[in-house]
């Protein structure tokens, strides 16, 4: 195996991409603890995110997320399933370079199955072309997702446990080796 020394892992992509799925497994197989900053928002303010979104909008939303964030990274050992928005604040993306970040990345098609019938998504409400408004929040968000230290591409048949073990076998491709001084 490897020493992460405890380093967070924080998972990004879009919504539907797997992170919530994939987060507790990943952290079962490290020994780690698994947060997803959705239901610890949820938690927090008492309010679904949908209602979150309705009643004080997208803008303090993602003041909460970057509250939340900051406080989660200060802590150790956690898998982080992170809201798709989050990588795109640049004082996010200085919390998520704190740990190990990884970018699940499925293909359009396979988000647009999986997010088809989904209603608590307040980003996709009264979108009529569920892959337009997707491929338009992707292309929005890419850059920023790709700078990522490690990107999992989904194929559609992938389950869970296959995508662990890519990300389990990616991890210590990035990893810095320990600098040893000699004595």
């Amino acid at each position: 195996m490897f020493d992460l020394q405890g380093l967070n892992i924080y998972l990004i992509g879009m919504m539907g991409s797997g992170k919530s799925t994939v987060g507790p497994l990943l952290a079962k197989h490290l020994g780690y603890s698994f947060l997803d900053t959705d239901t610890t928002i949820e938690q927090l303010v008492g309010q679904s995110v949908t209602e979150i979104f309705q009643t004080v909008g997208e803008t303090e939303f993602r003041q909460i997320e970057t509250q939340v964030l900051a406080e989660v990274s200060a802590h150790l050992r956690l898998i982080v399933a992170t809201g798709g928005g989050i990588p795109i604040e640049q004082e996010n993306w200085n919390h998520l370079h704190q740990g190990l970040v990884i970018w699940l990345d499925p293909p359009i098609e396979v988000l647009v199955e999986r997010l088809k019938d989904d209603t608590t998504r307040p980003l996709l409400a009264n979108s009529t072309d569920l892959q337009s408004k997707l491929e338009i929040m992707l292309a929005k968000r890419r850059e920023r997702y790709s700078e990522a230290d490690i990107q999992i591409s989904i194929a559609q048949n992938l389950t869970a446990e296959e995508i662990v073990d890519r990300i389990l076998a990616a991890i210590p491709t990035v990893l810095k080796a320990p600098i040893s001084i000699p004595g």
